[in-house]
C-alpha cells in the first residue's frame, strides 16, 4: 500500500465526509444492486470528491490536477455522472437541511430571497449559452439564484447574460414552489415585477423592495442584501470568478460544489484555513 498522500486545504475532514458518507454510500450500493458490471473501484469516492473541491476552489483545469490526485478522466466521468443523475443536488440539499437545523432553524425554509449575477464566460461556452447583459455591460452568462434568508441556495439556473431576470425569476419560483412548498414569501427586486401574478399563482407572496427615489448611494437593504452575501461566498471560488464550463448544467454544479463546501465546514465547526494551519488532516483514508 502506498503511503498516504499530503492533505490539501480542500480535503475532507473526517468529520465533514461522514455527514455526505451516507449518501454516496448508498448511490455506489445502488448501482452495485442493478447489476451494472462494475469494475473495483481504483480510487475512493472521498478522493473523487477531495478532487472536485479542490478543482472548485482552486480553478485548476481538469487537465492540471496535481499529480497526487485521482486523474482528470476519472474524477470527471463521477462529476459528469453526479449532476446527471441528481446526487450533486443530494447531497447539497442534504448539507443545507443539515446547517439550518443545527443553527436552530426549521430544516425548510418559509422565505427565500431571489437575485441574478451576470459574469463574463470564457471560450470554452457555448455559443448559444453566451449573450450580453445590456445593463451591466457583461459578455458572458447570468446565474439566477433563490436562498433562503440565511444565505443558502435552494435553487440556482444558469442561462445566456442577455435572459431577463423575470424569465429566470419564474422557473426558480416553479422550481422552489415544486421543491419546497413550505416557502410563502420571497424577496427581489424591480427587475422580477412582473412576477407577482405568478406568485399569487403559486401561493408565493413576492414583495418588490426598492430603496426609493429619495435614497442616494449605496444603501443595503434588509433581505435583498442576503442575496449578495451568497454571491459574495461564490466569488471565493476561483472556478466561478469567471463561467469557464463548456455547459449551463456545469456551471450550475460547481455553485452547488462551492455551496457544500462552505456548508460541510459550517455544519462541522471548521474551516479551510484552520483545517490547513493545525494541520489536522495527516492522510487520506482507504476505504470507500
Amino acid at each position: 500500500m502506498s503511503e498516504p498522500r499530503r492533505a490539501y486545504r480542500t480535503d475532507l475532514t473526517d468529520a465533514q465526509w461522514e455527514l455526505i458518507k451516507p449518501v454516496l454510500t448508498a448511490w455506489r450500493n445502488e448501482r452495485t444492486a442493478a447489476g451494472l458490471k462494475i469494475r473495483p473501484p481504483k480510487h475512493t469516492l472521498r478522493e473523487i470528491v477531495n478532487t472536485i473541491l479542490y478543482v472548485n476552489r482552486t480553478g485548476v483545469q481538469w487537465d492540471l490536477l496535481p499529480h497526487d490526485l485521482p486523474p482528470a478522466t476519472s474524477v470527471f466521468y463521477y462529476y459528469s455522472l453526479w449532476i446527471k443523475d441528481g446526487t450533486t443536488k443530494r447531497i447539497h440539499d442534504l448539507l443545507r437541511a443539515e446547517v439550518r437545523s443545527r443553527a436552530g432553524r426549521a430544516r425548510e425554509p418559509t422565505a427565500a430571497v431571489m437575485d441574478s449575477q451576470s459574469v463574463k464566460s470564457s471560450f470554452s461556452a457555448g455559443s448559444e449559452t453566451v449573450g450580453t447583459d445590456g445593463g451591466k455591460k457583461v459578455k458572458g452568462r447570468k446565474r439566477h439564484i433563490i436562498a433562503d434568508t440565511m444565505g443558502l441556495l435552494l435553487a440556482v439556473i444558469v442561462t445566456a447574460a442577455n435572459i431577463h431576470d423575470r424569465h429566470g425569476g419564474q422557473v426558480l419560483l416553479d422550481d422552489v414552489h415544486d421543491a419546497h412548498p413550505t416557502v410563502v414569501k420571497t424577496w427581489a427586486d424591480g427587475a422580477y415585477g412582473g412576477l407577482r401574478s405568478r406568485g399569487v399563482c403559486l401561493d408565493i407572496k413576492l414583495e418588490i423592495t426598492t430603496k426609493g427615489l429619495a435614497t442616494c448611494g449605496f444603501t443595503p437593504l434588509t433581505q435583498r442584501w442576503k442575496s449578495e452575501r451568497t454571491f459574495g461566498w461564490l466569488s471565493r471560488s476561483r472556478r466561478l470568478a469567471q463561467d469557464v464550463e463548456a455547459t449551463t448544467h456545469s456551471s450550475e454544479a460547481q455553485i452547488y460544489w462551492t455551496m457544500t463546501g462552505l456548508m460541510l465546514r459550517r455544519a462541522t465547526g471548521t474551516s479551510a484555513i484552520t483545517t490547513y494551519r493545525t494541520g489536522t488532516q495527516t492522510g487520506i483514508p482507504t476505504s470507500i
